[in-house]
């Protein structure tokens, strides 16, 4: 990988080192190369991130990392990694996923089967390494068979960055990651080799991934079911209004949304929508 000459000291643990005119030329460089679009994220949380792969990369200033930005070929991905950077773990925030298998999945059978729906939609947003969309599908296999037999569950999970989508597709997972996995769940359902984890293919086959940019103002299909937890946290207001409200659009009555713990309806939008458990943030769309 071509790196800079240190020049002078290194750029301090610091957003401010990065002027304006350098972080509006970073931006244009993303939407142009890789068309990664900046706007809409909060200035302060992006600036810090871009200041640690600046440092990574060895260079000197914010300016003269643009330079390599344009020169290196993969360095751009490497900046969209580390700004959408999203570690996560199988059942991460146990209580949540309780509530789900305990209160929300039995409801959404329920109104399918009364409907004479043949199909249950939910979408994982911000998915990252794939494994809150595979603990959904862990939980339906493991505890609802016999609903998932008699109606189609189709999971989709969506993240901007489409290396992190690829290690998801494959599944495979150091221990650390599935450390929270109840002890049944992990023995029945993932096959250890080479010091990794590997989910089974009937898991692994629940789910579908593709790369998207909540950003951008893409329709989403017709859902019963939407988690997007510590996504939000990451946007300007007037952003995470927007996502809210499509959200709120595309989930069918009585469709049920998952926010992160740090997060919360805001605006016109929460009229739309019951509090089922303000700790765990889920609400059911009125």
């Amino acid at each position: 990988m071509l790196r800079a000459k240190r020049r002078g000291n290194p750029l301090r643990n610091d957003d401010a080192d990065i002027s304006d005119q350098a972080y509006e030329k970073i931006r244009r460089i993303l939407k142009t190369l890789a068309g990664f679009q900046l706007l809409g994220y909060k200035d302060a949380c992006i600036k810090r991130r871009i200041s640690a792969r600046i440092r990574a990369a060895g260079c000197a200033s914010a300016m003269e990392y643009t330079d390599l930005l344009l020169k290196n070929r993969s360095e751009p991905a490497q900046l969209i990694k580390t700004l959408t950077i999203h570690v996560s773990k199988f059942f991460r925030n146990q209580d949540t996923f309780n509530k789900l298998r305990d209160e929300i999945f039995p409801v959404l059978f329920s109104h399918c089967m009364r409907e004479g729906r043949e199909s249950l939609n939910i979408q994982s947003i911000g998915c990252a390494g794939g494994e809150e969309p595979y603990s959904l599908a862990l939980i339906l296999r493991d505890s609802f068979a016999h609903e998932i037999a008699r109606v189609k569950v189709a999971i989709h999970a969506m993240d901007v960055d489409e290396e992190v989508l690829r290690v998801a597709a494959e599944a495979s997972y150091e221990p650390d990651r599935i450390e929270e996995a109840p002890p049944a769940i992990k023995e029945r359902f993932f096959t250890f080799r080479d010091g990794k984890y590997r989910l089974n293919p009937e898991i692994r086959n629940m789910v579908s991934f593709r790369c998207q940019d909540m950003l951008r103002p893409v329709p989403l299909e017709c859902c019963d079911l939407i988690l997007c937890r510590n996504v939000l946290i990451y946007f300007e207001r007037g952003h995470q209004e927007a996502l809210l409200k499509r959200f709120a659009a595309s989930l069918r009555t009585g469709g049920v949304l998952v926010l992160g713990k740090s997060e919360n309806l805001m605006g016109e939008v929460r009229e739309l929508f019951q509090t089922i458990c303000p700790v765990e943030r889920i609400y059911r769309k009125r």
